[in-house]
Parts: C-alpha cells; sequence; structure tokens
C-alpha cells in the first residue's frame, strides 16, 4: 500500500484500535492457484509480545489446503470512508481548482499463517470472538447456551486460523493534505449528509486537527 507522509498512521495504538472496531477483514492469500481473497472476523491474541491474529474458516473451503503452511498473507481492516466532492472545499470557489477524492482509514497486516485442526483451540477461538461480539448485549449469548454434543458435532467442520504478525501500517486519508479552510469544510459538508459512514469520518478529520 503506497501512503503518503500526510497519511501515514504509525500509533500502535490506534491501529490496534482499528482492528478491533472494524474486525470483519479481507484475508489475501497466494498459492499454486492464484490469489485469493476471504472475509473473516477476525479476533486479536496476544502471546507474550507476539501478536496474533485468530479466524476460522468452513472445512469445505479448501484455502487450508491450497495455502502452505507459513505462507506470508495479508490481512485488511477498512474502517470509515467517505466520498469528498470538491464543493466542500472553500477554496474551490475561489479557483476552481479542487477535484473529487476519498477519504478513508485502512490497516494492512502482514504476517505468516498456519491451519489449526485442534478442537480445543478452535472451540477456545470461538468463545473468544463470540464474547467479543456479544459484549454489548443486554443478554449476551455464549457457546454453553447452546447443548454441548451440538457444538461438538459442529467442530470437525471448523479449521482454525492463526496468523503470527510481522507488520502493521496503516493509512488515515483524511484531508491533512488541505487547508484548514477546506477540512472544515468537508466536515461540515459530511456531517450534512446525515450518513453514519460520513459522521465517523468527519469526526475522525475533526480529531486529527
Amino acid at each position: 500500500m503506497h501512503i503518503p507522509n500526510k497519511f501515514q498512521q504509525n500509533d500502535d495504538k490506534e491501529l490496534l484500535t482499528l482492528i478491533r472496531d472494524y474486525p470483519f477483514a479481507n484475508l489475501i492469500t497466494h498459492s499454486a492457484l492464484g490469489v485469493e481473497a476471504n472475509h473473516l472476523p477476525i479476533s486479536i491474541s496476544w502471546q507474550g509480545d507476539k501478536l496474533y491474529l485468530h479466524a476460522h474458516i468452513a472445512k469445505v473451503n479448501t484455502l487450508w489446503q491450497s495455502v502452505a503452511e507459513g505462507s506470508e498473507v495479508l490481512v485488511i481492516f477498512n474502517g470509515p470512508n467517505a466520498y469528498i466532492s470538491p464543493n466542500h472545499y472553500p477554496t474551490k470557489q475561489q479557483t476552481g481548482k479542487a477535484v473529487p477524492t476519498w477519504n478513508y482509514v485502512a490497516v494492512h497486516v502482514k504476517g505468516t499463517i498456519r491451519f489449526i485442526h485442534d478442537p480445543i483451540w478452535i472451540h477456545q477461538a470461538l468463545e473468544t470472538l463470540t464474547a467479543e461480539h456479544e459484549s454489548n448485549n443486554d443478554k449476551p449469548w455464549a457457546m454453553s447456551d447452546a447443548p454441548a454434543t451440538y457444538i461438538n458435532k459442529m467442530l470437525p467442520a471448523i479449521v482454525g486460523i492463526e496468523i503470527a504478525v510481522t507488520s502493521m501500517t496503516g493509512q488515515w486519508k483524511l484531508s491533512q493534505n488541505q487547508p484548514e479552510i477546506n477540512q472544515i469544510g468537508v466536515i461540515k459538508g459530511l456531517s450534512e449528509q446525515k450518513s453514519t459512514n460520513a459522521d465517523k469520518v468527519a469526526a475522525m478529520i475533526q480529531a486529527q486537527q
């Protein structure tokens, strides 16, 4: 990912926060079959000072057979994004020199992949993922709510994924290349769209001013 200096995000805390807030990611792999993308919910796991990503796929997905253990993979986490109209820029009214663009935040994580068939590991990974996403519910569902025989019957149909993280890069493209008057114009223009996504981008621009 090409990242102009103005848009670089090097704060690991910010990168990890985006991963936690937007955990549904794109796993990009390469094998003899070519390049493949899978869309997966991801959870973070620390083992000492080493960061891992955990996920799972259905066993009928041949990814675990086609991609070699230890292969380098790329995981893409996409945060809020929004179209930016030149009409948002007050300077456009003066010079006409403006073109459309897109604001977005994204994190690219590279690492090495391994596939796990151990039902105990898979069960724990599923419990962790479920607990994370049920935490805001008044009555969180837990795997223990389902009959153990039902869960145990399903586990063999799942393959676990663990990715040992080797690097993280982030791009926060939030109108940093525009003068403050245009940044304020973008915030105003996005806020008027009454879109959750646009509101989130506007808030992120405002936070970095």
